[in-house]
């Protein structure tokens, strides 16, 4: 993955046992490669909130003492990149708010495109912001609702919401679950015995050992409370659009995702661009971790050994983090570095999985032949990124993408260094993660094609 790119948020939820706090942060860390910037939890008990948040890893943010502060049977977390607002501690999550009717707290993955305009509508009525992120709309829209309890106002309100959101809201005795009208975000829940887990990834189920129950649907909400579990629409189910970078590289390989490996979309991405674009070469080797399994297809496929010619630091930070260019070069070296005896006199085969600026893969390419390679040939298990994202993605605007500098793929190939190089067909993708093409395709694939799944509210 060009390491510019920062990926979107985590969130996760446990109702109805007596260790929430303890299982949430066992979920965070499972979902800690959605998120590296902040990590939070709110607990309650049924009278109050315990609540601690912190910039950083999860493991850097929470101490065995302030775990076992966040006493209470309810809880939610949220590991966070920031993809609306700042990086600042005012705008980790969960978020929390008093108001009329109690104590509410939010967690948030994803990116409301109709952000701007319904703060302009708050702001107009008297709302005071206390942050930057477009998740504290959620909470002023909930404060000012016509509806007097939470279990009406909550539902109510994610009508208002438009783009991408995996939600978990809790009161002192209630928790709402929601997703987007289109299921832009993934979302899973799970069970304890009677305890519910809801996490962005099936992952973070398998950590706390929960049993996989079901997705959460498009355009659904779930309010949980201590008379069980109530199931509702706030909008009819629309043109369902999951992120398709879910499956090439956000997800975690061991997450399944509607009814479907990551680990094996993956592998087929692999085996397809092998398919598309197959080259002469004597090892694959991937760019590690995320295109492990798509270097392995394309080895499969095509015959050519697949070798562990990159070894990745796993104490190195991810290189986008770093503020400028130059910092960013070298946190590639500290992050990757090659083996030359894999690599030297070797025609190679170089699986990645996107290209965005380009900036980090000229310097993996440079990695691989200074190692001594005699030929690099660049295979992306992915489109062309030709598109910002508006759904939680932090992507550069669309003059800054790689993709759109250069004319052909020869030229690009050119600049980062490569012998050639070539990225997988969208239709090679959504062969690989929509189950039937016959059908209209399920997959948010708005980064390459431009084609946007709602209203962008650009104007």
């Amino acid at each position: 993955m060009d390491t510019e790119l920062k990926e979107k948020c985590g969130v996760f939820g446990v109702f109805n046992h007596p260790k929430a706090a303890d299982l949430t942060y066992y979920g965070l860390h499972a979902l800690q490669h959605r998120g590296q910037e902040s990590a939070g939890i709110v607990a309650s008990d049924g009278k109050s909130f315990r609540h601690h948040r912190g910039m950083g890893l999860v493991t850097q943010v929470f101490t065995r003492e302030i775990l076992d502060g966040l006493r209470g049977n309810m809880a939610i977390g949220h590991v966070r990149y920031s993809t609306s607002g700042a990086s600042l501690l005012q705008n980790a999550q969960p978020l929390v708010f008093k108001y009329s009717e109690g104590d509410l707290a939010v967690a948030h993955n994803g990116n409301l495109v109709n952000a701007r305009i319904e703060q302009k509508v708050l702001q107009q009525q008297g709302a005071i912001f206390q942050t930057t992120t477009d998740t504290e709309i959620i909470a002023h829209l909930i404060a000012r609702s016509s509806k007097k309890h939470f279990f009406e106002a909550g539902p109510d309100v994610l009508k208002r919401l438009d783009g991408s959101f995996a939600v978990l809201i809790i009161t002192d005795k209630q928790m709402l679950i929601g997703l987007d009208r289109n299921g832009l975000r993934p979302l899973s829940l799970g069970k304890i015995g009677e305890s519910i887990v809801a996490s962005s990834e099936t992952c973070g189920l398998h950590a706390v050992d929960a049993k996989f129950w079901r997705d959460v649907e498009p355009g659904e909400w779930l309010l949980i409370d201590e008379n069980g579990i109530q199931t509702g629409r706030f909008a009819e189910k629309g043109k369902v659009s999951l992120c398709s970078f879910e499956f090439v590289y956000f997800a975690r390989a061991d997450s399944v995702i509607q009814g479907r490996s990551v680990l094996s979309i993956r592998k087929e991405l692999g085996q397809i661009l092998a398919q598309e674009h197959p080259t002469e070469a004597d090892v694959v080797v991937a760019v590690p971790e995320s295109s492990v399994p798509a270097a392995l297809g394309f080895a499969k496929e095509s015959g050519i050994p697949y070798e562990m010619g990159i070894i990745k630091n796993p104490y190195a930070g991810r290189s986008f983090i770093e503020p400028t260019q130059e910092l960013r070069d070298l946190a590639v070296r500290l992050k990757l570095s090659a083996v030359q005896e894999i690599l030297e006199g070797k025609r190679v085969v170089l699986v990645d999985d996107s290209i965005v600026r380009g900036t980090t893969s000229k310097r993996i390419v440079e990695l691989i032949r200074q190692a001594g390679a005699k030929e690099v040939h660049v295979r992306i298990s992915s489109p062309m990124v030709r598109n910002p994202c508006f759904y939680g993605i932090d992507m550069p605007t669309k003059e800054e993408l790689f993709a759109n500098k250069h004319e052909h793929e020869r030229a690009m190939g050119q600049v980062i260094g490569a012998d050639s190089l070539a990225f997988l067909s969208t239709e090679g993708l959504l062969t690989a993660v929509d189950v039937d093409l016959a059908e209209t395709s399920n997959s948010c694939i708005a980064c390459f094609s431009g084609a946007y799944p709602t209203n962008l509210y650009l104007k």
